[in-house]
Protein backbone atom coordinates (compact mmCIF):
# COMPACT_ATOMS: atom_id res chain seq x y z
CA UNK A 1 0.00 0.00 0.00
CA UNK A 2 1.28 3.27 -0.98
CA UNK A 3 1.21 6.17 1.72
CA UNK A 4 0.54 9.94 0.34
CA UNK A 5 3.06 12.54 1.31
CA UNK A 6 0.63 15.59 3.05
CA UNK A 7 2.40 17.98 3.27
CA UNK A 8 1.15 21.56 5.54
CA UNK A 9 1.72 24.61 3.50
CA UNK A 10 4.02 27.09 4.75
CA UNK A 11 2.42 30.55 5.41
CA UNK A 12 4.28 33.75 4.30
CA UNK A 13 4.07 34.59 7.67
CA UNK A 14 5.93 31.58 8.90
CA UNK A 15 8.47 31.96 5.94
CA UNK A 16 9.51 35.27 6.14
CA UNK A 17 11.86 35.15 8.75
CA UNK A 18 13.74 32.10 8.19
CA UNK A 19 13.89 33.66 4.34
CA UNK A 20 15.44 36.33 5.36
CA UNK A 21 17.73 34.89 7.58
CA UNK A 22 19.03 32.75 4.89
CA UNK A 23 19.25 35.56 2.46
CA UNK A 24 21.52 37.87 4.79
CA UNK A 25 23.52 35.44 5.19
CA UNK A 26 23.97 34.50 1.71
CA UNK A 27 24.28 38.45 1.01
CA UNK A 28 27.47 38.22 3.79
CA UNK A 29 28.74 35.30 1.91
CA UNK A 30 28.69 36.85 -1.11
CA UNK A 31 29.81 40.27 -0.29
CA UNK A 32 26.50 41.35 -1.98
CA UNK A 33 26.47 45.97 -1.08
CA UNK A 34 23.18 47.24 0.83
CA UNK A 35 21.95 48.53 -3.00
CA UNK A 36 22.80 45.18 -4.65
CA UNK A 37 20.61 43.35 -1.74
CA UNK A 38 17.56 45.55 -2.28
CA UNK A 39 17.76 45.16 -5.89
CA UNK A 40 17.81 41.35 -5.31
CA UNK A 41 14.68 41.78 -3.12
CA UNK A 42 12.82 43.90 -5.85
CA UNK A 43 13.63 47.01 -4.40
CA UNK A 44 11.58 46.92 -1.06
CA UNK A 45 11.20 50.24 0.40
CA UNK A 46 14.35 51.28 2.21
CA UNK A 47 12.84 51.70 5.57
CA UNK A 48 11.56 48.00 5.74
CA UNK A 49 14.75 46.77 3.97
CA UNK A 50 17.03 48.11 7.15
CA UNK A 51 13.97 46.89 9.48
CA UNK A 52 14.19 43.27 7.78
CA UNK A 53 17.72 43.73 8.04
CA UNK A 54 18.02 44.76 11.62
CA UNK A 55 15.38 42.59 13.07
CA UNK A 56 16.55 39.44 10.29
CA UNK A 57 12.45 38.55 10.55
CA UNK A 58 9.67 40.25 8.77
CA UNK A 59 6.72 39.27 6.65
CA UNK A 60 8.07 39.41 2.93
CA UNK A 61 5.73 39.65 0.15
CA UNK A 62 5.21 36.38 -1.74
CA UNK A 63 7.86 37.86 -4.93
CA UNK A 64 10.72 38.44 -1.92
CA UNK A 65 9.87 35.12 -1.07
CA UNK A 66 10.80 33.90 -4.42
CA UNK A 67 13.30 36.06 -4.70
CA UNK A 68 14.92 34.29 -2.20
CA UNK A 69 14.47 30.91 -2.97
CA UNK A 70 15.55 31.39 -6.41
CA UNK A 71 19.09 32.88 -5.15
CA UNK A 72 18.55 29.89 -2.46
CA UNK A 73 18.89 27.77 -5.48
CA UNK A 74 21.25 29.41 -7.03
CA UNK A 75 23.91 29.02 -3.88
CA UNK A 76 22.88 25.43 -3.35
CA UNK A 77 24.10 24.87 -7.18
CA UNK A 78 27.64 26.68 -6.67
CA UNK A 79 27.81 24.82 -3.42
CA UNK A 80 27.82 21.64 -5.66
CA UNK A 81 29.41 22.38 -8.42
CA UNK A 82 32.70 24.00 -6.96
CA UNK A 83 34.23 21.97 -4.03
CA UNK A 84 35.81 25.13 -2.87
CA UNK A 85 33.15 27.15 -1.01
CA UNK A 86 35.43 30.23 -1.48
CA UNK A 87 35.34 29.37 -5.46
CA UNK A 88 31.52 29.20 -5.02
CA UNK A 89 30.85 31.84 -3.60
CA UNK A 90 33.05 33.75 -6.08
CA UNK A 91 31.77 32.76 -9.17
CA UNK A 92 28.85 35.25 -8.94
CA UNK A 93 31.35 38.48 -9.26
CA UNK A 94 33.31 37.01 -12.04
CA UNK A 95 33.13 37.60 -15.76
CA UNK A 96 31.32 34.35 -17.90
CA UNK A 97 31.77 33.90 -21.19
CA UNK A 98 28.51 31.64 -21.42
CA UNK A 99 26.07 33.40 -24.08
CA UNK A 100 23.69 33.97 -21.41
CA UNK A 101 26.45 36.01 -19.76
CA UNK A 102 27.94 37.74 -22.45
CA UNK A 103 31.16 38.34 -20.90
CA UNK A 104 29.18 39.76 -17.65
CA UNK A 105 29.14 38.27 -14.67
CA UNK A 106 26.06 36.29 -13.19
CA UNK A 107 25.81 38.91 -10.12
CA UNK A 108 25.01 41.52 -13.10
CA UNK A 109 22.92 39.48 -14.95
CA UNK A 110 20.73 39.22 -11.70
CA UNK A 111 20.92 43.16 -10.58
CA UNK A 112 18.31 43.91 -13.54
CA UNK A 113 15.70 43.34 -11.32
CA UNK A 114 13.68 41.27 -12.99
CA UNK A 115 12.88 38.19 -11.28
CA UNK A 116 13.07 35.84 -14.48
CA UNK A 117 17.27 36.88 -14.52
CA UNK A 118 17.20 35.26 -11.36
CA UNK A 119 15.28 32.44 -12.50
CA UNK A 120 17.09 31.68 -15.65
CA UNK A 121 21.02 31.93 -13.59
CA UNK A 122 19.38 29.53 -11.36
CA UNK A 123 18.59 27.22 -14.86
CA UNK A 124 21.89 27.47 -16.16
CA UNK A 125 23.54 26.38 -12.78
CA UNK A 126 21.11 23.52 -12.83
CA UNK A 127 21.82 22.51 -16.19
CA UNK A 128 25.54 22.75 -15.31
CA UNK A 129 25.59 20.15 -12.80
CA UNK A 130 22.79 18.01 -15.03
CA UNK A 131 19.96 18.47 -13.21
CA UNK A 132 16.63 18.28 -15.61
CA UNK A 133 13.84 18.87 -13.46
Amino acid sequence: MQHAIHAEPIHLAEAGGPALRAFFALAERWKLRPPEQRTLLGEPPESTYFKWKKQQDGTPSRDVIERISYLLGIWKDLQILFPDPNQADAWVRKPNDAPLFGGRSALDRMLSGNVADLYVVRQYLDAQRGWNG
